[in-house]
C-alpha cells in the first residue's frame, strides 16, 4: 500500500482511538518502522499529527498535549534552540524563565553560568538549576498545576511585579502565521504577559513543531520580543515581518 493510501488511513486510525504507534502502524500496514516513521514525520510537517514519544497524536487547538508527550517530542531540536539560546546569555544578570520543556532546557543548558539571580514559575526549572550552585533561584507563589510543575495565576502575577529582569526566557504552546504566540491556560498566559512587561529584553525559544499547532489564547505578537530561538526557517512573510519588527530570528549551528 502506498503513502497515498496510508496516510488517510493512519489519519482515521489517530481519530478513532486518539494516537497511533509506530510499531502498531508498522504492523497494522505489513511495513517497515522507517516507512511509518516517514509517514508520521510527513504528516507532522503537514500540520495534521503531532509526533509524540513511540508514536502521533490529533493536533488539538484548545487541549495541551501532555506534559511528559511535550517533552520527549523533538527532544534534539529542543537542546540545540537551548544552547544558542544560553550562549545568548551573559553572567551577571537577573533572568527569567517560565514554564515549558523548551525553558527547562536552556535551564539545563545554564548550568555553568555564573552570578545568575533567576526567578521562575516552573518548579522542574528550580529543580534543574538548584545543580548550580552559583546560581541564587528565586520561585513565584501561585496554583500548583502538577502536571507539569507550572506555578499560575494571580500570586504568580504579583511575584513577577516586585521586580525588572534584565532577561526574560519564554516559551508557548503555538505560533501563528501572523506571528502571534498563543497557549492554552488562560492564567499562564497573564503570567507570561506580566513577564515581558516586567523584563528589559524577552528571549522566546519554541521549535518548528509549533508552528502547525493552535491554541486560544493569546500572549503577544514576536513583535515584542527580542531574539527568537527556533530550529527551521520562517515562512518567508512571517520572515519579513520579524527583519520589520526588529525581532532577530536565530538558528543553532548547522540548521
Amino acid at each position: 500500500m502506498s503513502q497515498t493510501f496510508r496516510q488517510p488511513e493512519i489519519i482515521e486510525i489517530a481519530r478513532r482511538d486518539g494516537k497511533v504507534t509506530v510499531e502498531g502502524l508498522a504492523a497494522h500496514f505489513d511495513v517497515t518502522l522507517q516507512t511509518i516513521r516517514r509517514d508520521l514525520t510527513e504528516l507532522a510537517e503537514a500540520g495534521r499529527l503531532e509526533r509524540v514519544h513511540g508514536g502521533a497524536v490529533l493536533p488539538s487547538g484548545t487541549h495541551n498535549i501532555g506534559y511528559e508527550e511535550r517533552r520527549s517530542l523533538n527532544a534534539p531540536a529542543k537542546t540545540a534552540i537551548a544552547s544558542a539560546c544560553a550562549a545568548r546569555v551573559p553572567n551577571n544578570i537577573s533572568l527569567f524563565l517560565n514554564i515549558g520543556t523548551s525553558t527547562e532546557a536552556v535551564a539545563r543548558a545554564l548550568r555553568d553560568h555564573h552570578n545568575l539571580m533567576i526567578v521562575t514559575n516552573n518548579m522542574n526549572v528550580a529543580n534543574i538549576l538548584a545543580h548550580n550552585p552559583d546560581c541564587e533561584v528565586i520561585v513565584t507563589g501561585g496554583h500548583l498545576r502538577r502536571s507539569d510543575g507550572g506555578l499560575v495565576g494571580n500570586l504568580a502575577s504579583d511575584t513577577i511585579r516586585q521586580f525588572k529582569f534584565d532577561l526574560a526566557v519564554i516559551g508557548c504552546s503555538a505560533l501563528d502565521d501572523d506571528g502571534d504566540l498563543l497557549d492554552f491556560d488562560i492564567q499562564e498566559v497573564a503570567v507570561s504577559q506580566a513577564i515581558i512587561r516586567q523584563s528589559r529584553r524577552t528571549f522566546l525559544v519554541a521549535d518548528h513543531s509549533k508552528f502547525t499547532r493552535s491554541a486560544p489564547a493569546r500572549i503577544a505578537s514576536l513583535a515584542e520580543i527580542d531574539t527568537f530561538f527556533t530550529d527551521k526557517r520562517l515562512q518567508p512573510e512571517l520572515a519579513e515581518n520579524c527583519e520589520a519588527w526588529g525581532t532577530d530570528v536565530v538558528f543553532p549551528e548547522g540548521r
